[in-house]
């Protein structure tokens, strides 16, 4: 019998010597900080498309390798995408999520990341889509739907709003639109039109009125202003009318379509960088480039045809954002996976 129960103790300090602790789920505090810092890196490696916010860890994996004193963890996080463009460069966390009156986008990304002291992005794949406006409009019939970004009307509802903006901002050159990113329509007394655009700086000054917003070339160099705008357009009876987005100082509304614009101008890493460098190494800066990079006063530094050496090349993304259909998803291998969810549009046929 003695010899039975020595057996018995020795098989069980040797199962508990060798037993490890559970592995990261996705309630542990490991994981979610892996995933939320991951989708950071996301935000920041990606040029283009609007910032995505986390809605929950989907499922994780985790493999240690002590070799590298840390641990490669694997991810599947559900996202949605947030009202602020990749442009203005925001913590994903200082960013609203896009509603169900917003023509909300979600999606997934598969993630790899490796953990020691910090979490270091490795690679990362996420696939998104729209939410169809079928499930929008049974939840909310009168919200707006998507717009062909094409359509002739967003298109001039995009050079109506920019030109808006340009007779009305205090800025010292004009800005050309660069790309239409988001559009959608609404009926109730009128149609109502609503986009979203990025502008950029143009060489043409303001002091010089263009004929044609096509004569004023864009600042292709470091310190050039971008912008995001969100532009409102009620087409009343009248035929949808053309007009040049740039005009002239004297043009006014009052004879025209309710136009509404607003804009946010983003500071150029460069401008950034360099009042650092002015700060720290006193006035030795050649009157030549006399840059002066605030938002209203004129960008008065000399341009050229080279590059300038100041200048960052720009990196290849490391990940890939597309736009696919939902797949067919697996069930959570981690413990507690999924996580819960963040934000709830009450689309419960999406399961979101």
């Amino acid at each position: 019998m003695s010899g039975f129960l020595l057996v018995l103790c020795l098989a069980l300090w040797h199962q508990g010597g060798t037993a490890g602790p559970d592995p990261p789920g996705c309630s542990s505090p490991d994981a979610v900080r892996a995933a939320e810092e991951a989708l950071e890196q996301i935000n920041q490696d990606r040029t283009s498309g609007y910032i995505l916010s986390l809605n929950r860890l989907y499922d994780v994996s985790h493999t240690p390798q002590q070799e590298r004193g840390g641990s490669v963890y694997t991810l599947t996080i559900d996202v949605m995408e947030t009202k602020c463009h990749i442009t203005s460069k925001k913590a994903w966390k200082q960013c609203q999520v896009k509603g169900i009156g917003d023509v909300p986008v979600y999606g997934e990304c598969q993630v790899s990341v490796f953990v020691d002291t910090q979490v270091k992005l490795q690679s990362y794949s996420c696939a998104l889509r729209e939410v169809p406006a079928t499930a929008v409009v049974d939840v909310c019939p009168d919200c707006p739907t998507a717009e062909n970004l094409n359509d002739p009307i967003v298109v001039e509802t995009a050079n109506l709003s920019l030109q808006r903006f340009n007779e009305e901002s205090l800025l010292a050159n004009y800005f050309t639109l660069e790309n239409i990113t988001k559009a959608s329509s609404q009926w109730v007394v009128w149609p109502s039109y609503f986009v979203e655009f990025t502008i950029v700086e143009t060489v043409c000054s303001k002091k010089v009125d263009p004929i044609e917003l096509s004569s004023c070339p864009t600042m292709n160099c470091q310190f050039a202003h971008r912008g995001f705008c969100l532009g409102t357009h009620v087409a009343l009876e009248e035929e949808f009318e053309a007009r040049n987005p740039v005009g002239k100082k004297g043009n006014s509304f009052k004879n025209h379509k309710p136009v509404e614009v607003k804009c946010e101008i983003y500071e150029p890493q460069a401008a950034v960088t360099e009042k650092v460098a002015h700060a720290t190494a006193g006035s030795g800066h050649p009157e030549l480039h006399d840059h002066n990079h605030t938002h209203l006063h004129a960008h008065e530094h000399v341009h050229s045809n080279s590059p300038s050496p100041a200048a960052s090349k720009p990196q290849s993304p490391i990940g890939t954002v597309v736009n696919l259909p939902p797949p067919l998803r697996y069930a959570p291998m981690g413990s507690s996976c999924p996580g819960p969810r963040r934000h709830n549009l009450h689309l419960d046929k999406l399961k979101l």
